[in-house]
Order: C-alpha cells, then structure tokens, then sequence
C-alpha cells in the first residue's frame, strides 16, 4: 500500500500543526499548558494523536448511540497504544434539517475539513450515520489529507403494528400514502407513528443511509463487515473498538484517503450501488467525494455496470426485508462474494490488505433468501439506470429496480408544476385536470433552484387518483428523492430548470415519452418550438440571495453530474467534464 507523501520529520501528535505565535516553542509550550489543564500527562501527550468525529446531536437521532461509539473507538485507541480525542461537528439529520440536508452537506464537509486541518491528530476516525453526515465527512477528509477511517453509526431496529413488522422509512410512505387515500384513519396513522422507529440509528431499510453504510465497505474506507451491524447491538460496540484500533495502524503507516479511495474503488462502490438496491442520492455523493480526490465519475460508467450487475440483496424499497436481515445473512462481504469476478478484488482497504484478502479471510459464506446469487436476482439489471434526451441533456436518473413495470415504457401528458409551493397548492385540489397516464413535471427544486435539491422528487399521488386506487405514476424533476422511496420517479434531471434546463420549456399538455429500455426521456416537441419558447422565456433568473451561507451556495454548487459539490472545493486536478448537448437536440 502506498504511504503518503508527508516530507520526512514532519511533525506528529500533539506537536502537529502549532498554531502561529512567531515562536514554536512558544506555541507547543502554550498548547501543552492548556491541555494539561484537563488531566493529561507528558506520557499521554507523547501518543500519536487519533481525532474521533463526534457528530452528536438531540436533534440527531439516527446518532443517538454516539456516546457508547466514543467510548469504543477510545478504549481501541488506547489499547493499540494512542490517545484519542473527540471534537465536535455539524450534525445533519433529514428530517431536522430546513430547508433541507442535502443543502447543509457542503457546510458540513466544509467544517470537517477545517477542523481536521486545524488540530492536531495523525489519523481521523469519521462518525456519521445520517444521509448527509457520511459523505460531507469523506468529503471533509479527502481535502483535508489526514489518514482516515469511517465508522458508521447503524441502522435502527424494525417495530410491530398490529402484527405487522415496519421500520422507517419506506413504510413511512406506504402509510402515509394509505392514509392520503383514505384507506386508513387519523386514529391508525398517528398509532403506527409510534411504531415505526424501533431504537435509534439510520433507517432500516436501504435508503441513503444504509447505502452510504454499504459504500464505505465496499470502497475499503470502513472495516469489513462493518455496513450492516445494527445501531444498538454489541456488534456495532466491538466494531466501533476496531476501528479505533486500526486508526492507530492508519497513523503510523501514514496511509493517505487517495491511497485507499482510487478508481477501482469508486467502481467497486459503483457495483455495489447497483446490487444492494441503493438510493439514486449515492451518485451524487459518490460523484462529489470522488471530485475532491481528483477522480471524475461518469454516468455511462454506471450505465455500463447497470447492464451486467444485477440486484441480489432483497431488502425495501426494492425488495421485502430490512437492514437488521441483511446483517445476519452476511450484509456486505456476502454480496461481494456472490459479485466474484465483477469487483476490483486487488482495490486496497484501511485495513493494509486488499478486498479479495478480506474477503478471503472472511470465510466462504452461507446460502440466503436475502441476498441472493448471480443465477437468482431479485432483479436482472442494476437497480439505477442512466436516461438521456432532449428532456436531461446531461442525464437523469430513475431506480428501474423499484418503478411499476407498466410504467418502464410509458408515453403521457404532462402536467407542469412550476415549483414546490405550486405542488402543494394543487397536488390535492379536486379541480387539477390529470389522470392515472398523465405525468407530473416538477421543476424548480434542483441544486440551484431550490436551492439545496430537496427530496420533493417523489411528488406525491394527487390524492384524487389515490382514492381510485392508483399506486403508481411516472414523475419527473430536477430533484432528488428519498432513498427510501419507490416508483416511476426520474430524478436528477440536469441541467436543472433554474440554470437553463429543459424542464422549464415543459408545458403542461406536452407529451413525454420515458423509455427506460432505451435509457431514454423525450419531450416529444419539435426542435424548431422548442427555441421558439426557449427564445420567448429568454434567459432564467436563479434564485438571489442577499448574504450568508444561501448566497455561497447558490453561486458556487455544481450540477448533480458533478455532485452539488462547490467548485472551489473540488480538486484542482479534476479533469473537465464533456458540455451536455443542446438542450433542442433530438436524441440518437
């Protein structure tokens, strides 16, 4: 494994990175005074330092067991001969964060890198569970270059309802959908409220959490078999103390994040995105940690491994089960076992041996219903494929592996919402002129748009239709959408609506046809229209923003084809991405 490109003598421990007084030995003096101040001996101080992300939050309950994972990774520091110490970040939870995580995701990364270059520690364990907080973490690291490695915080346990099994948060939305339909009452939706969160941790089921869980892994930025333990079992405690152990390791060899995270390893992560069923938000997470590394991720790359990778891991939204299942049929080394020859065996690990060794190591495995062989697929492709057309010259994104397949290939009107307060305005009024073939065009709530690209993708049923009984119906935005969520959704449409996209010349009564056969979505309007309104519209207007944070998102955040990562924060070797086609080209 390659060792990092330190210069010989740097500095190490607590000696590293002194903040400037004009006189070092000033500064270290200064520096051991204070710490010395809460108990700390020169013999402790004499350890290679090992930083540990505390992302502990009361308004973060997927980290809601931060406490006893401190504890463990700081015992496995101590017993492999460190000195831990934690320090505080931003701590991101999806439903506690407005207007939404996806927007704080870069400030997160932003305060991560900062606070890693600033103190001083010789490798960094990350703790994060929550959608954001995993990849804002790789993202922070990466840039900051300090050895490190990722410690998930574990999915949460499923409930009952009425003799019902259910966890969050797929069966969030099945209910929620239930009731919208009138199908259940006030009195059984706010009892199964109760029901569906069974202990802290990320959702349990595959949605963004759990597949960033499953990334890690895969990509050898995690110890093995660490994705799929669950939040509150003695599993995730023992991981959590070796993960501080092998921060140790990570320190003294000077293993660098480049070193571990090359581009066999973003495929390797890439593969197991399409076999586990994963959330269409991974892309543009891996996109971005990928950016900061130098590493241009393509779309095509995807689409080609969608073709040959199909999804064996049965777990919702997808499939039937939950994460807590997937950890005892095996979780993550069972699905890389069953890949064989389709994943990059000699990608390097934290661990200083390569996947095919670990997994070696790991024993031969055992049958299982939950994940499941090449020969028997829960699906026969990748779970994500990539569209193209006159409607996404950049691409888009729909979860094949999750639509209706009478909605695959599909041709409707579309119905047009301009953005996400005229969704809610109409979606529900008994007056909105659409039917069960239509499809619903929401525009505005991509990364600039919105901004900070919400999970509004996932436009709900208009509930006259769902009181008919219609469960299913094609959408398509330039947003994002649940990972836990199901159904004919096309998402990611770029470029968006608000920088110029397709999506704003779309009116309603056009017809768009999705052919996912075809990776294709197209506005079936002419070229020579399509100007016509492009020229009458003229030039958009992006939303202002008059100071602050707002206002360095809005200018700065790239398309989701390059991760809504800021462009001063990826890096400055990143090779160019190719200019999508015109937004009027027919496609071929």
């Amino acid at each position: 494994m390659r060792e990092s490109a330190a210069p010989a003598g740097r500095a190490s421990g607590i000696r590293r990175g002194l903040t400037s007084y004009g006189d070092e030995g000033f500064s270290l003096f200064l520096r051991k005074a204070f710490i010395k101040g809460a108990g700390y001996s020169d013999d402790a101080l004499d350890k290679p330092v090992i930083g540990i992300v505390n992302t502990g939050s009361g308004f973060n309950p997927c980290h809601g067991n931060m406490p006893a994972l401190l504890d463990a990774v700081k015992r496995g520091v101590l017993m492999a001969g460190g000195l831990p110490i934690d320090f505080p970040t931003i701590s991101l939870h999806e439903s506690f964060s407005q207007p939404t995580s996806m927007f704080l995701r870069n400030l997160m990364s932003m305060d991560t890198e900062e606070m890693i270059r600033a103190q001083p520690m010789d490798a960094v364990v990350l703790i994060g569970g929550c959608d954001k907080t995993v990849p804002a973490q790789l993202m922070g690291a990466a840039s900051a270059g300090v050895p490190a490695i990722t410690l998930v915080t574990g999915s949460m346990l499923t409930g009952g309802h009425r003799g019902q099994r259910v966890g969050a948060c797929t069966d969030c939305r099945a209910f929620w959908g239930k009731f919208r339909s009138g199908e259940i009452d006030r009195q059984e939706i706010d009892d199964v409220n109760s029901r569906l969160v069974g202990s802290v941790g990320t959702c349990s089921v595959m949605g963004t959490a759990s597949t960033m869980a499953c990334l890690t892994e895969a990509m050898g930025i995690a110890l093995p078999g660490s994705a799929s333990p669950p939040a509150v079992t003695a599993d995730r405690v023992r991981i959590a103390e070796r993960t501080g152990t092998q921060a140790v390791a990570l320190a003294a060899r000077g293993t660098d994040m480049g070193t571990v995270l090359t581009q066999q390893a973003f495929e390797n992560g890439l593969r197991v995105l399409l076999a586990i069923g994963g959330s269409t938000n991974a892309i543009i997470h891996l996109t971005a940690v990928a950016g900061r590394l130098g590493i241009r991720l393509g779309l095509e790359d995807l689409d080609r491994m969608s073709a040959e990778t199909p999804v064996l891991v049965d777990l919702k939204p997808t499939g039937t089960y939950y994460m807590e299942d997937f950890h005892r049929a095996g979780g993550v080394p069972a699905v890389l076992r069953e890949l064989g020859d389709l994943i990059h065996r000699d990608a390097p690990t934290v661990t200083g041996r390569t996947l095919g060794e670990e997994l070696d190591a790991a024993g031969p495995g055992f049958p299982s219903d939950i994940v499941r062989p090449l020969t028997d697929p829960v699906y026969p492709e990748g779970s994500l494929a990539v569209l193209r057309g006159n409607l996404a010259p950049g691409g888009a994104i729909i979860k094949q592996a999750a639509v209706s397949a009478h909605l695959l290939e599909h041709t409707g009107r579309a119905v047009v919402f301009e953005d996400a307060a005229d969704l809610a305005a109409r979606i529900d009024d008994d007056a909105l002129d659409v039917s069960a073939e239509d499809i619903l065009v929401l525009r505005n709530i991509g990364p600039v748009g919105a901004p900070g690209m919400p999970e509004a993708g996932y436009l709900p049923i208009p509930r006259k239709l769902a009181a008919q009984g219609v469960k299913d119906m094609v959408r398509i935005s330039d947003g994002r959408m649940s990972g836990t969520a199901a159904g004919a959704v096309v998402l990611h449409v770029t470029p968006e609506s608000a920088v110029g996209g397709p999506l704003r010349l779309v009116q309603t009564g056009d017809t768009i046809t999705l052919s996912v056969s075809r990776r294709a979505i197209h506005l079936d309007v002419s070229s020579e229209e399509l100007m016509r309104r492009e020229d009458e519209l003229g030039l958009p207007s992006p939303p202002a923003a008059a100071r602050g944070y707002r206002k360095l998102y809005v200018s700065e955040v790239t398309q989701a084809d390059e991760g809504c990562d800021f462009r001063f924060l990826q890096s400055t070797e990143l090779p160019e991405r190719d200019a999508p086609r015109s937004l009027v080209q027919e496609p071929g």
